[in-house]
């Protein structure tokens, strides 16, 4: 398999596993505070990665490493996990989804701001049709019913995009586990201290399924999810690659269908299945190009 392909392949199990991220967050917070949900998740994953650096025997990154490092860390182990659980308080995990259809064209804006890439002007049509779709369906269900929500969902989404194209990036040159694990570590003192600070009163209220779902999101969504993901955007394109992300509202509607028994409307299916078409449309059109430093 050559080096695209695989980066596809691997760029797929990570949406798979993401998209499970939303639902999961969603009965967590049935029972748990957003915050500690954000900060305990971050530190069981950080445990964890620290593990694997030790175990692997990784060596410490480069100074010059440190500020992506800490890009990735605000963007994907504190800002979109706090910002989505945050929004969960005010729409359901079925609404929520829907918005990951912006990810796609966040991630490959950062992608050419940090990444160096250049697709295509063809992509840039198939990407924005895809955010156009989102951004219809949430006017029609009324963005005046829930600003809040959906204004933390789109902001969520603007920093997510930030720490993928930076974690990609940074993957060419560290590896795509070891980027992840180094921001979670780079994170777990304050994280720690922020879970010791948030702590429930009492854990006799917390249901099984909220641990199940904060088990899910700390292990799935904060660690392996970002093995291939980074992986994927660094092997095969972060604009190209990243349009994967608009097949991630299929799966997670799916699971909140099934797991989580939320209505899903006829009209989420019509806009899921546009943003569906239009991945195949942009990854026809995302021609892979190196990054100026690396052409340089």
């Amino acid at each position: 398999m050559d080096k695209t392909a695989s980066g596809w392949v691997n760029g797929f199990l990570g949406v798979l596993i993401f998209s499970g991220s939303l639902p999961a967050t969603r009965v967590a917070v049935m029972d748990l505070d957003p915050t500690f949900v954000t900060s305990a998740r971050a530190v069981i994953a950080g445990l964890l990665g620290l593990t694997l650096l030790l175990a692997f025997g990784e060596k410490r990154p480069a100074r010059h490493d440190i500020l992506s490092l800490v890009i990735v860390a605000l963007g994907v182990v504190v800002g979109f996990p706090l910002l989505t659980a945050l929004a969960l308080k005010h729409v359901t995990a079925a609404h929520s989804i829907i918005f990951v259809g912006l990810l796609p064209l966040a991630t490959a804006i950062f992608g050419v701001l940090r990444g160096g890439e250049r697709p295509r002007p063809a992509f840039w049509l198939f990407s924005c049709l895809g955010s156009a779709l989102v951004a219809g369906f949430a006017l029609a269900q009324g963005v005046t019913a829930s600003p809040v929500g959906d204004g933390l969902m789109l902001a969520a989404i603007i920093v997510c995009g930030l720490g993928y194209a930076e974690g990609a990036a940074l993957s060419r040159r560290l590896g795509g586990w070891q980027v992840i694990c180094w921001a979670l570590v780079l994170s777990l003192p304050v994280m720690l201290v922020l879970t010791l600070v948030t702590l429930p009163p009492s854990f006799g209220t917390v249901g099984a399924s909220a641990w199940i779902g904060l088990a899910y999101v700390s292990l799935f969504s904060m660690l392996i999810g970002f093995v291939f993901w980074y992986r994927g955007l660094a092997q095969g394109g972060i604009a190209a690659v990243g349009q994967l992300q608009l097949l991630q509202p299929f799966f997670g509607l799916a699971l909140a269908a099934t797991l989580l028994h939320e209505q899903v409307s006829p009209l989420m299916v019509v806009v899921t299945l546009g943003v569906v078409a239009c991945v195949f449309g942009a990854k026809k059109f995302a021609k892979r190009d190196l990054p100026r430093r690396a052409a340089a």
